[in-house]
């Protein structure tokens, strides 16, 4: 089952860290954690006074993008007291939903979106808005702490009037771990970057610009540094900042990460026993569907596929 010895893999998500180091170590791997994501706080504050603007006045459209910012947007309603007339304020807007996940929130509130995405990603849910005439149309974006240049800067092409709802924001991690990471990624010091949320690839790539070295990062990425995303969401958001070559598993699952990761480098295919006791060790914690495939996508144009 070893497929990974001798291969070093920097962890950049702070959550399930050990464990996800612990299913590199089963395949024989050796994992550093370079946590790329400090802490998450919800600002009730301004997602309060956005929410109360929103059932006073909604938008024309509601651009959904995750599942648990969408629930901590009710949340934070029903906190506020605002519950039933935030539900009634989505009746009037024409919802587009990003992600199964979100869409289960939806259907719980007995709500079905008039748009959606075919695969989970931005360029999904853009190439389904490419339909609908935008020109004036008022936008509220429900994000996740990240900031979506891309999806905004497009739906700002078609005239829309776009407004940010980010329920969650995230402050830096602390100390010079990311710097560290730059210079590893650079120097070759290791083989793979598993990333799990496009919060880390921002920070990385974003810290990278900042101390002049993004360039020499593209660079070790499309060479000798495998960059590993955990889900088509993780990889679009790094191939948004300039690195096309991206593994990434069909199913949004950590363990799915490791057996791609290990077929990557084995050469060969992963065993079947070796991928059932890593989807067991984590469940659903990723948000992949139980019982899925192994097929991979290497330096998929995502670009390519929103113009198609």
């Amino acid at each position: 089952m070893a497929r990974l010895e001798g291969v070093r893999i920097a962890v950049t998500g702070p959550r399930k860290a050990d464990e996800l180091s612990k299913m590199i170590a089963k395949f024989g791997g050796s994992a550093v954690l370079r946590p790329a994501q400090g802490t998450v706080f919800l600002d009730d504050s301004q997602v309060g006074e956005q929410l109360s603007r929103l059932i006073v006045r909604p938008p024309d459209w509601l651009v959904l993008t995750t599942g648990v910012g969408t629930e901590a947007l009710l949340q934070t309603a029903e906190r506020l007291g605002l519950a039933e007339p935030f539900v009634q304020a989505l009746g009037a807007m024409r919802i587009a939903s990003r992600g199964y996940k979100t869409v289960n929130v939806l259907r719980k509130l007995g709500i079905a979106p008039e748009v959606r995405d075919d695969d989970g990603t931005t360029a999904g849910l853009l190439r389904a808005m490419g339909a609908y005439d935008l020109c004036g149309r008022s936008v509220a974006l429900q994000l996740y702490g990240d900031p979506a240049p891309r999806l905004i800067g497009e739906l700002a092409a078609r005239g829309a009037l776009c407004e940010e709802l980010l329920p969650y924001r995230h402050v830096a991690p602390e100390g010079d771990v990311v710097a560290t990471l730059i210079e590893e990624i650079v120097s070759g010091q290791v083989e793979a970057v598993a990333l799990t949320s496009t919060v880390q690839v921002r920070y990385v790539m974003g810290s990278a610009a900042k101390l002049g070295r993004l360039e020499a990062v593209r660079a070790a990425f499309a060479s000798r540094v495998l960059a590993v995303a955990v889900g088509k969401v993780t990889a679009e958001a790094m191939q948004e900042e300039g690195v096309e070559r991206v593994l990434f598993p069909e199913e949004e699952r950590m363990g799915s990460m490791v057996v791609a990761m290990s077929k990557y480098f084995g050469g060969g295919r992963a065993s079947v026993e070796g991928e059932a006791e890593l989807d067991g060790a984590v469940g659903d914690c990723a948000g992949g569907r139980p019982g899925g495939g192994l097929s991979l996508s290497l330096g998929v144009d995502l670009n390519a596929s929103a113009s198609a």
